[in-house]
């Protein structure tokens, strides 16, 4: 199926549709509806911390796991590295440890393997974290919107993306509207 791209009378593309509810209840309540109708590309908007908001989302751990795998990834390629460089700078110019020749001896890489290990594992949290969430992008289109400015005061908003298969203008709209939505509006993409 092809995606449909949705545009304003003044032309402009449609990023998506911001809809604000009233309370904390009502954005959960919401937010399961949303859920329940099968949308991908969607997020909600708090002045602070929803109890259980996760669970009405329905994305409970889903990006831990692929998240876990990177940084381990990360960790192994570091502290596998770190020990290979090690052994091989010690065949040509051997190490000497405590007077000691370090031909056959592990012990004496391990600080530097440890080190690197950690080094990557912060760089692969750092460079996942960045990738899952999409960044970096230095403004989003729903900045746009003077209503939007109240989420960081007193506001309760979801936002649907314009990109989602599921998205059609007229039935998301009545969606939101349907999910209790106080006020729906049109995001365009800047």
């Amino acid at each position: 199926m092809a995606q449909t791209t949705y545009e304003t009378e003044s032309g402009a593309k449609v990023f998506g549709l911001l809809a604000e509810f009233s309370n904390p209840h009502t954005l959960t309540e919401g937010a399961k509806k949303i859920r329940d109708a099968g949308f991908k590309k969607w997020d909600t908007h708090a002045p602070f911390p929803v109890h259980e908001m996760e669970e009405s989302m329905g994305i409970v751990g889903k990006a831990i796991a692929p998240m876990m795998f990177v940084i381990g990834c990360a960790a192994i390629c570091g502290a596998g590295g770190g020990y290979l460089m090690q052994y091989l700078i010690n065949v040509d110019y051997e190490i000497i440890v405590q007077g000691k020749p370090t031909s056959g001896a592990w012990e004496p890489f391990i600080p530097v393997t440890f080190e690197l290990g950690i080094l990557f594992t912060a760089f692969g949290s750092l460079l996942s974290m960045f990738a899952f969430n999409g960044l970096p992008r230095h403004h989003h289109p729903l900045f746009t919107s003077d209503n939007f400015l109240r989420c960081t005061d007193d506001a309760f908003f979801i936002s649907i993306e314009a990109a989602d298969a599921k998205f059609d203008y007229d039935q998301t709209k009545q969606l939101l509207s349907d999910a209790g939505a106080m006020h729906v509006e049109v995001i365009e993409e800047s």
